[in-house]
């Protein structure tokens, strides 16, 4: 059995099709990190019993909020760490110490960064789509482990294209993840 620690930002809805993943596999979601006080993300976290802890950044430096990130996950026996909408960008402090994935709302390499999904739909490329990749020193630069992708038809709203990544986000980041998991099992 592997643990996975959740980070998030949000409203958590990629946090919640997580953890309902890895509550039907033999893995356990150990905890969310939560960069912000009050994020939905920590709403779903109490109602599916997952511990929460909340990191806020303000204030001091990146090294100094992972630190206190490596104390509380070091209280967990975590092996992946899974981004799910966390809007900070890591230090090696934490990317050299863990096995980190992300999702992003694009097809990486085009539209790296926090407004991704925004440039994706404003730019002419006729398939629109996410990217699952691991975290490494860059934004959005780690290696690409899947990318899910849809023809648009041009005539889609913003509402309609962030509807239809989060419907392929919900779908492929969480088996991903448990497949990962079920990989660091099998590693001896």
């Amino acid at each position: 059995m592997a643990s996975l620690a959740v980070f998030a930002s949000g409203s958590g809805s990629n946090f919640e099709a997580i953890a309902e993943a890895v509550a039907g596999s033999r893995h356990t979601l150990s905890c969310l990190v939560c960069d912000r006080p009050g994020a939905g993300a920590l709403d779903r976290a109490k109602r599916l019993g997952v511990p929460s802890h909340v990191v806020e950044y303000r204030g001091r430096s990146r090294e100094e909020a992972e630190r206190e990130i490596l104390r509380l996950l070091g209280g967990y026996a975590v092996g992946l760490v899974a981004l799910a909408g966390y809007m900070r960008l890591l230090t090696p402090l934490l990317v050299d110490r863990y096995l980190i994935v992300n999702i992003h709302p694009a097809l990486l390499p085009r539209h790296p960064g926090a407004h991704g999904l925004a440039e994706s739909f404003n730019s002419p490329d006729t398939e629109l789509g996410i990217t699952i990749h691991r975290v490494d020193h860059g934004m959005d630069t780690g290696p690409i482990i899947r990318q899910e992708r849809f023809k648009r038809t041009g005539d889609e709203t913003i509402d309609e294209i962030e509807c239809a990544i989060h419907d392929l986000e919900h779908r492929s980041y969480p088996k991903v993840i448990v497949d990962l998991l079920d990989g660091m099992e099998r590693e001896p």
